[in-house]
């Protein structure tokens, strides 16, 4: 079923659960994405940031909403960074239910306006919006971010929610784009975290959630994170699969045989992710199906 992150968030809010935001750049990694959230019978956000539709194409969304509407658990479809009022416009008008608008390298009042503007496009047509307050940081991946981790600061966010009617806030606690380096071990400030929580009532989003220790990640749950992307974690398992599979069996082409055991590895992950952020346990009546 096609949701809104608006409305699966709340839900999330609720009963202390995160839901994985899954970068999807190819239809196996959809497929892959899609038949184990179905096993687990869980939740999913499918995230699709600007470059990977320009690789895809805009008719890959059509293939993406089909998945959803037939799909018995709630599906999100979430433009990821996007970094313009086209960006947002092309995705809305291609059916995705929720968009983000990036305008967190701006200055704080331009982000406020640009954010602002978005929301008011996107919710006439019931689209859910999130924004950023702070910056990521960036090990590389296409994905953006800084140089420089700026932490989110309290007193600012709020004033952000407040002027902009933003749906969900993605939230500058110490994470970056990409996998980390082997040397470099990451760390989440929480007591951060715990002050935002208790000042700002919206889900928080966790970007760059595949290099953090899986305690932290966990512990996030606990104060307001509901939505955690990852790309990397999926994406470096998928290729690396495919590599092997290619380097072991040189004569292969079929897809069908190709993909076969990539695809089983990217549910591995998924079914890790879906335990990790309690989406599998804790995603209990009352639920948005009950509805329906």
């Amino acid at each position: 079923m096609l949701m809104t992150m608006k409305e699966l968030l709340a839900v999330a809010k609720e009963h202390k659960f995160a839901v994985p935001a899954f970068n999807i750049c190819s239809f196996d990694m959809l497929k892959a994405i899609m038949e184990e959230v179905e096993a687990q019978d869980a939740p999913v956000i499918l995230e699709i940031h600007p470059d990977e539709i320009e690789y895809l194409g805009d008719c890959f969304i059509a293939t993406v909403r089909e998945y959803a509407l037939k799909s018995k658990v709630p599906v999100v479809i979430h433009l990821d960074h996007g970094g313009s009022i086209y960006d947002v416009m092309r995705a809305i008008h291609n059916g995705y239910t929720s968009v983000m608008i990036d305008a967190s390298l701006a200055d704080y009042e331009e982000n406020k306006k640009i954010t602002k503007e978005v929301v008011e496009l996107a919710h006439t047509v019931g689209v859910s919006v999130e924004a950023e307050i702070g910056t990521i940081g960036n090990n590389g991946s296409a994905e953006g971010g800084a140089a420089e981790i700026i932490y989110t600061d309290v007193d600012q966010a709020e004033d952000f929610v407040r002027a902009t009617g933003i749906d969900t806030l993605a939230i500058a606690i110490g994470t970056a784009h990409g996998l980390y380096p082997k040397n470099i071990t990451p760390k989440l400030n929480i007591d951060l975290l715990k002050k935002l929580n208790d000042r700002i009532a919206l889900p928080f989003v966790l970007h760059g959630g595949s290099g953090n220790p899986d305690h932290e990640v966990r512990e996030s749950v606990k104060y307001g994170v509901c939505k955690v992307n990852l790309s990397s974690d999926l994406k470096s398992v998928f290729f690396d699969s495919v590599r092997k599979v290619l380097t072991e069996n040189p004569a292969m082409y079929e897809p069908n045989q190709v993909y076969v055991q990539p695809i089983e590895d990217v549910k591995t992950v998924v079914r890790h992710k879906l335990t990790l952020l309690n989406t599998c346990l804790l995603y209990t009546s009352p639920s948005p199906r009950d509805t329906r």
